[in-house]
């Protein structure tokens, strides 16, 4: 954290002397050294830096952004907004569409935008350190008018650095951990010396290589491989093929590799320096130093609730509905914490049926601390956890979850006299799976471990009826199919097979259905009012609530779905080409073809296909080799035989995509 770039202090001295007039004009020059001057908020923006994307949308200035790149999912917001490519090959024909007066860049896109310098503010803003990332933050913020929001986003980040910061610096020198970022595809590689990874793992209180070279990403050789000699490993979710090479001789005799010490984050944490630079190192460090960090000696914050606000759930019989911020282990927890006006009966897929229950929660405990809380028992956990927020265990109910307690989502659905409202958090990246085809692995079935794992989909249900012991059990078994048809509509994929099958829900789901007062229900079944409001009120939360978590719409991008089912669009034109020469070009313009909507639809339409082919629905599909001849054509190519091989992938798939990576050949040639 003592490395300072230029950028940022380039970026901080004109903060300072911003700030004494007003904000605008705003005069800066980028990364590239080019002069930019900002009269006013932009209102129409193009980013093709997911990092800066997901700052502008964190910071309040979503509506000003109006096309993105596709891999840009999270926040939310990103959601709806125009796709404009990859990150490597943005479209430029997409990009001027859009008319934006603003594109931000990155040093790798600058041959690709420089047709646009002149009609439109091309600004680059290079992110090489956090101090980089916080910067650059606050200057979006002064840029779009959003500097509150931008100063709160940095402020929060520098805490947990500063918590990183007081719980690894009495590590002693002896058992600081080596570490290093993993990436690559055919080779080992990984960031070079001024990469903010490394940023990242100096942060955590561990030892970052020193290569003698610099860059975003490096090969290294054996010898050097060697001799630092990693402890501890780490690469994002894409990075899993790449360690399949760590089981060659020789790279395989590290540390790391022996004991099994390699650990995969999202993506969104460890390929960008953004919005969760502290989030992201508070994790790793977590990772690195499980038992120190669980030691209550070395615990640097009174455990405590530190802050409380008021959560909206209309519903009678609730007297007050909050969200509760605490600090559990050192990190921030938060709870939605539901109060009766009087004792409740209630049924707990958790918990079992309890009576005379006055408060019903679902906790939230950060991903820094899941290893910590699944090394105590559930009964330990949930006595800690209500201990320090203060609810009397012989009359509270709880749940706890991995996805964020701010990301809750709540519906209401009433008819006549008949009202019922979910509460739901959800997150399906992980750990959905499809029952009835995936496989559990705990056993036997007394074991407590496999309870104390967060919940992933949590579902209070309230209502104002009087139910009886049997409809709230039958609410049970209609809230799940709500659940399942909630995610089969957004097509989740099941985490154990994601090219194959659908997920009905995931491993650690749980629900809580609570007794209202009002008129007597029997029943609660998909046939009668009671059930049909159950069903609508969870559907509508559980897809709203993993859009907040997931970024995760029905409508989003065909490059998203395809991911989705572990499909890489890069790998696929290498398995495709029978050379290994530059598969670049064809990477490109496959891309290209996938922004149409006519060929978008044609893929989408074969991932349906093929998932009826798996479930046995369609027992002939040949139809489907006619089809992609005709989408060949209209693409101005014939069609080929030249089927990609990927393992697993389903061939109705398949031909289509060889339809379009032939057409795309075709224009090349």
């Amino acid at each position: 954290m003592k490395r300072f770039t230029a950028t940022a202090a380039l970026v901080l001295a004109l903060l300072a002397t911003a700030a004494l007039a007003d904000n605008y004009p705003l005069h800066f020059n980028d990364a590239a050294g080019h002069a930019i001057t900002i009269t006013a908020p932009p209102q129409r923006v193009v980013s093709l830096v997911p990092s800066i994307t997901e700052m502008l949308l964190r910071i309040g200035a979503a509506d000003a952004v109006c096309g993105i790149t596709y891999h840009s999912v999270l926040p939310p917001e990103a959601a709806g907004k125009a796709i404009i490519g990859g990150f490597f090959h943005p479209d430029l024909a997409s990009i001027k569409k859009l008319r934006p007066q603003v594109v931000f860049y990155a040093a790798l896109q600058q041959e690709i935008v420089a047709p646009l310098r002149g009609r439109v503010q091309l600004v680059r803003l290079d992110i090489n350190s956090i101090a980089d990332a916080f910067a650059t933050i606050r200057l979006l913020g002064r840029m779009f008018n959003c500097e509150q929001r931008a100063a709160a986003i940095v402020a929060g980040e520098q805490r947990q650095l500063e918590l990183i910061r007081r719980k690894t610096t009495a590590i002693p020198a002896a058992k600081r951990v080596r570490v290093l970022r993993l990436m690559g595809r055919d080779s080992i590689m990984t960031p070079g010396d001024d990469s903010f990874q490394n940023d990242y793992i100096r942060a955590a209180g561990a030892i970052a290589p020193h290569w003698g070279k610099n860059g975003s990403v490096i090969g290294i050789s054996l010898q050097q491989w060697r001799e630092f000699n990693p402890q501890f490993i780490y690469a994002c979710y894409g990075d899993k093929q790449v360690a399949e090479l760590l089981r060659r001789p020789g790279w395989n005799e590290v540390d790391a590799v022996r004991n099994a010490r390699i650990v995969y984050f999202p993506c969104d944490l460890t390929c960008r320096a953004a919005t969760h630079c502290g989030y992201f190192t508070a994790w790793l460090a977590a990772s690195i130093y499980p038992q120190w960090f669980g030691d209550p000696t070395h615990f640097v914050l009174p455990q405590q609730v530190v802050d409380t606000r008021p959560l909206q759930v209309d519903c009678p019989g609730v007297k007050q509905a909050q969200l509760v911020t605490s600090t559990i282990k050192d990190f921030r927890n938060k709870a939605v914490v539901i109060t009766f006006d009087r004792p409740t009966r209630i049924v707990s897929t958790l918990e079992g049926e309890r009576d005379a229950v006055t408060t019903l929660a679902n906790n939230y405990f950060p991903p820094p601390a899941w290893g910590l809380g699944h090394q105590a028992a559930l009964a330990a956990l949930r006595a800690s956890t209500l201990k320090v927020l203060g609810l009397n265990p012989e009359h509270t109910s709880i749940l706890f979850t991995g996805a964020d307690m701010d990301n809750v989502a709540v519906e209401k659905r009433s008819y006549r006299a008949l009202q019922v409202v979910a509460v739901v958090t959800a997150g399906v990246h992980g750990n959905a799976m499809r029952m009835g085809a995936d496989s559990g692995t705990f056993y036997p079935l007394n074991a407590t471990d496999h309870n104390n794992k967060p919940g992933t989909i949590n579902i209070i249900l309230l209502n104002n009826a009087r139910m009886s012991r049997r409809a709230m059990t039958r609410a049970i078994i209609t809230a799940t199919e709500a659940k399942s048809a909630a995610l089969q509509d957004l097509d989740i994929r099941s985490s154990y097979a994601r090219s194959a099958r659908q997920a009905t829900g995931t491993g650690t789901d749980n629900i809580v259905v609570a007794s209202g007062t009002g008129p007597a229900i029997d029943s609660s079944g998909g046939h009668t009012k009671m059930g049909e409001l159950v069903a609508r009120a969870v559907y509508a939360a559980v897809q709203r609530a993993i859009w907040r978590q997931n970024g995760l719409v029905s409508s989003r991008p065909v490059f998203q779905r395809l991911r989705e089912r572990d499909i890489d669009l890069y790998q696929l034109c290498r398995n495709w080409c029978d050379d290994d020469g530059d598969v670049a070009p064809l990477y490109a313009r496959l891309e290209k073809l996938l922004l149409r909507k006519d060929n978008a639809g044609f893929i989408e339409a074969l991932m349906a296909i093929s998932d009826d082919v798996n479930r046995g629905l369609i027992q002939d599909d040949s139809a489907v080799d006619a089809w992609c001849r005709a989408v060949a054509h209209r693409n101005g190519a014939a069609a080929t035989d030249n089927i990609p091989s990927l393992p697993g992938q389903p061939q109705p798939l398949l031909k289509g995509l060889a339809a379009l990576l032939t057409a795309a050949a075709t224009e090349l040639d």
